[in-house]
């Protein structure tokens, strides 16, 4: 397994790979640089683990930041700046020959080579490395299918270019009907013009991708009936949809009366160091009433412009809803320095803390946690894929903010197609002047609120529907994860046979 240089990527297909092993006893190996092993090695502290670690292999990759332009011990896009990802983005081209060997030697080892390599969508020189050694590659998209199709189009096709009737235009891959909006683009795709080094790096790993033996896909069949489809459409490829991948324990139980019990999920599943207890998170929430607490984060990555920090505080504390935001220095500061009281009105933090009207947690919290409480009524989210797909797993329905890569079209999915969504505004420069009507409009028992409710609970029972797994019982995302070893075990006797 490949994934990208990105938490975002490793997490899943971690994930992915423990359900694999489960489901088949196959010895796995994860190939990444040194400090993402590390990052990666850290969720097998806790005892539960230790059967996986003789089936789950860690293997480093050669990987100097310093050699690409980038900040000495720089392995991943945390707390990078958006030209720095850009340089991160033609580093990951370097793993190639380091990976090329790898492979080569494990299959050495032990006469023959991997029944297949799961590589990221980003890293679609993957493929070439498969066929050159004898095995085939798959595709694995760690977004949704919306997401993910509507990033791979408009990458491969720039549809926007040349337009001036129109901030509107077409998607190659949607039907006719679905619209596009020019400032649902991050500025560097906006500006991409096909010859720039944004372009040159996604139009030649998506196409490299779009020759593999198929696609992943981290969703369900019952979630994204129409992404898959459209998906499948365009890649011209299988797709296996074997999603979502989260913690078992979230989808097979009642998740909310584990919160504290099982608080080793979030701190194990990120590799994260928590700044607050999550027991204190848990006897906050407990102190306010059901479905009342806006939970507020944007994800690891991202954070707000200043003005907006400012003016989400303001909105926030007028508005009188509880709320827990993870707050983090706004763009244009380090990512990793000290939060300063400086970026939010004067005495913020202190009245909130007085009035037990917000709790404000730096950098990171038990996320999953958070949002199984019952106390959690909406999820203000940067509508990162995995944040989308935790909040939705509990029936917490969203308010989006997207900041960057497919987020935007997340958003777009949450709100036209599936209705759990209102979006509030969009990136670092987006106005915020109907926060407080939004938020309530959202929160409210009866009306939008009361229908965001009930889709996102129908799309919970869906979720958990597509993991199940009890005998002849088995889920749509079972189902295909039982047919993707099939078939790749089908296609290797096929390749051993001619080899």
């Amino acid at each position: 397994m490949l994934p990208f240089l990105a938490h975002g990527h490793l997490i899943p297909f971690l994930a992915l790979a423990r359900q694999i092993h489960q489901a088949t006893g196959f010895k796995i190996s994860i190939a990444s640089t040194s400090l993402n092993i590390q990052y990666l090695s850290s969720t097998f502290n806790s005892s539960s683990d230790e059967p996986e670690n003789d089936h789950i292999h860690l293997l480093e990759l050669p990987f100097c930041s310093t050699d690409n332009d980038l900040p000495p011990n720089t392995e991943n896009s945390e707390n990078l700046s958006l030209d720095s990802i850009g340089k991160l983005l033609s580093a990951s081209l370097s793993l190639r020959k380091p990976f090329h060997s790898l492979v080569s030697d494990i299959a050495a080892k032990q006469g023959h080579p991997p029944l297949c390599i799961i590589s990221d969508v980003f890293l679609g020189w993957a493929t070439e490395v498969a066929n050159s050694l004898g095995t085939v590659n798959v595709t694995f998209a760690t977004s949704g299918a919306y997401g993910t199709l509507a990033s791979s189009s408009l990458w491969l096709n720039l549809p926007h270019r040349g337009r001036s009737d129109s901030d509107e235009f077409h998607l190659p891959g949607f039907p006719d009907s679905c619209r596009f909006h020019i400032n649902q683009l991050h500025h560097f795709l906006r500006n991409a013009d096909g010859t720039d080094s944004w372009s040159k790096f996604f139009q030649s790993q998506f196409s490299l991708s779009m020759q593999s033996f198929g696609w992943l896909c981290n969703t369900a069949e019952e979630f994204e009936p129409g992404g898959l489809e459209w998906l499948r459409n365009f890649v011209k490829l299988p797709v296996w949809a074997i999603g979502p991948l989260l913690p078992p324990i979230v989808l097979k139980n009642d998740y909310s009366s584990l919160s504290v019990a099982a608080s080793g999920i979030s701190t194990r599943r990120a590799g994260k160091k928590l700044e607050i207890s999550i027991e204190k998170c848990m006897e906050w929430l407990e102190s306010h009433s059901p479905a009342s607490v806006l939970y507020i984060s944007f994800g690891s990555q991202n954070s707000l412009g200043p003005s907006q920090m400012m003016e989400l505080a303001i909105g926030l504390e007028e508005s009188a809803k509880p709320f827990i935001w993870v707050i983090r220095p706004p763009v244009g500061f380090e990512p990793r320095s000290e939060f300063r009281a400086e970026y939010l009105p004067e005495g913020f933090e202190e009245r909130m803390e007085k009035r037990k009207q917000g709790l404000l947690v730096r950098n990171w919290a038990p996320q999953l946690e958070i949002l199984s409480h019952k106390s959690t009524g909406a999820f203000l989210s940067h509508c990162g894929w995995n944040s989308v797909l935790e909040s939705l797993s509990q029936a917490v329905p969203i308010i989006g903010w997207p900041l960057a890569a497919e987020q935007a079209y997340n958003s777009k999915m949450l709100v036209e197609e599936m209705g759990v969504s209102v979006e509030l505004t969009r990136g670092v420069q987006g106005s915020i002047d109907s926060e407080e009507k939004v938020i309530g409009l959202v929160m409210a028992k009866k009306g939008k609120g009361g229908d965001l409710r009930s889709k996102a609970m129908v799309i919970k029972e869906q979720l958990r529907a597509s993991v199940r797994d009890e005998g002849e019982d088995k889920g749509s995302s079972v189902k295909a994860l039982d047919d993707l070893i099939k078939t790749l075990q089908s296609k290797g006797q096929t390749i051993n046979s001619i080899s």
